[in-house]
């Protein structure tokens, strides 16, 4: 996702990009390490998103306004845009699962949200490396691991989701509530977390006590 390297990191995450999803705000970074993150990644389908603003072609759209130049570096690049109508369904999708407005409740949703729900359209089966369960961070002695994998000195990863699903002023990734959904279709859909390995507890269904008559 994102601008997420692969070299040197091949043990870990593999050496080979089918699809990168990458938000609107890595943009620049994926032009600047264009040598690592583009031509290596040869046959491999990009997909942006971001708000319609930055979308835009009548010039004003900075995300299509870099895809255009893209196009001109590497025409072989296979670049899409999600669509305006798109993102508006990923909205529709987030109110749906958890009851929330995303613009109402200052949330941004996550490069990771879009990535599950792309993957859930195109795949029989989903294998998530690398992602917690939902209460991983309420244990007090959870592992301390950074939240980027290729920045060792970065910041915490349960400090960073706290942090954001905390946050009220301006706008916040919700990843702790996004976890919860990812959980929750894993109950229904073909979707298996590792490293580290855990599966969606069962739901507990209360069945009212049914009192004998007198």
């Amino acid at each position: 996702m994102n601008d997420a390297p692969t070299r040197g990191y091949g043990q870990d995450v593999g050496n080979k990009t089918s699809l990168r999803v990458i938000a609107h705000s890595s943009i620049q970074r994926i032009l600047r390490n264009r040598n690592e993150l583009l031509n290596m990644s040869h046959g491999a389908v990009f997909i942006f998103w971001g708000p319609s603003s930055y979308m835009r072609r009548d010039g004003k759209g900075l995300v299509y306004n870099n895809l255009q130049l893209m196009n001109q570096i590497l025409p072989q690049l296979k670049a899409y845009m999600i669509s305006r109508h798109k993102m508006l369904q990923f909205d529709d999708l987030f109110k749906r699962e958890t009851g929330k407005d995303r613009k109402i409740s200052n949330t941004w949703l996550s490069t990771g949200w879009f990535t599950m729900t792309i993957a859930l359209e195109l795949c029989d089966r989903i294998n998530v490396y690398g992602m917690v369960p939902p209460d991983f961070c309420r244990d007090p002695n959870h592992l301390s691991v950074p939240y980027h994998y290729y920045e060792p000195l970065g910041p915490d990863e349960c400090t960073m989701y706290i942090s954001h699903e905390r946050g009220r002023k301006g706008s916040h990734h919700r990843f702790i509530t996004e976890k919860r959904v990812f959980e929750n279709w894993a109950r229904t859909f073909n979707i298996h977390f590792f490293q580290p390995d855990w599966k969606p507890e069962p739901l507990t269904v209360n069945h009212p006590e049914i009192k004998a008559a007198v």
